[in-house]
């Protein structure tokens, strides 16, 4: 089996869209007026209008929410990116270096979900990441 995506739902696509290229540096590919996928290496984050919510089974999903998941970024230079996005993002927390060995800072998108960036910073953290 292979990870694929996750997918938001979201009241406001545009916001949520605009966003997420702007965490990310990348530009998303607008399937549909109501999906668009912004794909990265390691899997793609699709966000679809709450219209579409019906195309699966009406109330199945709400836009903001979400307080279970957190979507995770791995990035190369955990400080370039703190001192990049701090002041354009609500913080949940500033820089900190968790039990397992990664640096992370966390936020929340548009919707309330939370977003954390990290970067292994311990050996045991670095090797773990090289062996997948």
């Amino acid at each position: 089996m292979k990870f694929a995506s996750i997918r938001l739902i979201a009241a406001d696509i545009t916001a949520m869209v605009s966003f997420y290229e702007m965490v990310t540096g990348l530009s998303a590919d607008w399937l549909a007026p109501v999906f668009a996928e912004i794909v990265t290496p390691g899997a793609t984050l699709a966000i679809g209008a709450v219209e579409t919510v019906a195309l699966w089974k009406e109330g199945s999903a709400e836009p903001g929410a979400n307080r279970t998941a957190s979507i995770e970024f791995q990035v190369a230079d955990i400080e370039a990116e703190y001192e990049r996005l701090k002041d354009k993002v609500p913080l949940v927390h500033a820089l900190k270096t968790m039990p397992w060995g990664n640096r992370t800072f966390q936020f929340r998108d548009p919707e309330g979900t939370a977003v954390s960036l990290y970067m292994p910073v311990t050996e045991e953290a670095r090797a773990r990441f090289r062996s997948r």
